[in-house]
């Protein structure tokens, strides 16, 4: 018996999107083409533009379509950075936290080698919140100095929500352009771009069921970004390449279907998460849930295990039939502690030790009631 209990790394397609998706690549023609075959495709790309713009309250001309979260993420850092500073001006500062995706640190970190760039990292909090007194006490002295600030809505390891609204009201103070990355948020609670303030956003198709290698970049109506990617000017000279039709089409496919039925899945994937939640700490001694009662995805479980290592734990999970995955990256084949435990102020031993369950509606109760029969064994056995 296999468990998929990693849905928040990807989600698998559904049929109806699978079958929307293949229908899709039926269609033939470029969209940039000006004869009736490209002109279909380009009519398929245009209502997935509509259907995104809705699904996140938007304007439809601010949505650009990309290859996925990352690129989304690089195109808006770098190109935000890049705009504020093309005049060789001296705003050289991108506050942000460290407990962001890899996909922002490590393009304010490139920016920081290559560029000059000075990253702020806001404190966060134990329940991983980041300090918003902290950062409202640095922009009022620094703000002429900031090219941007970024936060993500939700946090794709621990789950926690933050309050992106208000940092980016306290950001439109000084008139300083705000970033969010939104791939782990999206599909599981309502997103207002407009309503946000936001300058740009990120998205992601295979994160609500859409196939891999498509997202969306909310652009603001009155924010100008420098491109990453020159050529043939598609997307309003802001993204440039050809669009994939059929994956555009297929996200918006996607994304609708989310949302129509986030409400019941929201309440389905917090009875599992409860009963997950309560039977780990019940069952396993030294297990530790990793955030408080803070507004959180509900969906996602996240938890650190003294004594073990992520990599043994998610071995022997395996081994019993069960998908999960870990707050730690891989890099270079070496493992690492998560960067966001760390942030959060969690020993390199806390750290190294951590696992991050995430449900769907394909979630059984059966399913967590067989994972907490194994789990406990499967720590003592890692401990070991």
């Amino acid at each position: 018996m296999t468990i998929y209990l990693d849905y928040a790394a990807t989600v698998p397609m559904p049929a109806e999107v699978l079958k929307h998706y293949t229908n899709a690549l039926k269609v033939v023609g470029n969209p940039s083409s000006i004869h009736s075959f490209g002109q279909e495709a380009r009519q398929m790309v245009e209502e997935s533009r509509e259907a995104i713009a809705l699904a996140v309250k938007a304007d439809r001309n601010e949505v650009v379509f990309t290859s996925g979260g990352t690129e989304g993420n690089n195109l808006a850092v770098k190109g935000l950075y890049w705009e504020r500073n093309k005049d060789f001006t001296s705003r050289k500062k991108i506050v942000s936290a460290y407990t962001e995706h890899h996909a922002v640190i490590d393009v304010i970190e490139w920016l920081e080698k290559h560029e000059g760039a000075e990253p702020i990292w806001v404190p966060v909090s134990q329940d991983g919140e980041v300090d918003f007194d902290w950062y409202v006490n640095y922009l009022s002295q620094n703000a002429s100095e900031v090219a941007l600030v970024t936060f993500m809505l939700a946090n794709n390891e621990t789950g926690v929500i933050t309050d992106v609204k208000k940092f980016t009201e306290e950001a439109s103070k000084y008139s300083i352009p705000s970033h969010s990355d939104a791939v782990a948020g999206f599909g599981h609670f309502d997103i207002n771009f407009s309503d946000l303030g936001l300058s740009t956003m990120a998205l992601s198709a295979h994160k609500v069921g859409g196939p891999v290698g498509v997202g969306a970049l909310l652009v603001s109506r009155a924010t100008k970004v420098t491109s990453l990617i020159q050529g043939g000017g598609q997307e309003r000279g802001i993204r440039s390449g050809t669009l994939n039709a059929a994956g555009v089409s297929a996200f918006a496919f996607a994304a609708d279907k989310a949302l129509k039925t986030m409400s019941s899945h929201n309440s389905h994937n917090r009875k599992l998460i409860d009963q997950l939640r309560k039977g780990v700490l019940e069952t396993v001694p030294g297990a530790r849930f990793s955030r408080a009662d803070q507004p959180s995805l509900p969906h996602n479980a996240h938890f650190t295990f003294e004594g073990t290592k992520s990599d043994s734990l998610l071995f022997l999970l395996d081994q019993a039939g069960i998908a999960a995955s870990a707050g730690s990256a891989c890099q270079a084949g070496v493992a690492r502690p998560s960067h966001v435990l760390l942030a959060m102020g969690r020993t390199e031993t806390e750290a190294n030790g951590t696992l991050r369950f995430t449900v769907n509606t394909n979630t059984s109760q059966s399913d967590i009631e067989k994972l907490l029969e194994i789990l406990p064994a499967i720590v003592a056995t890692a401990r070991a």
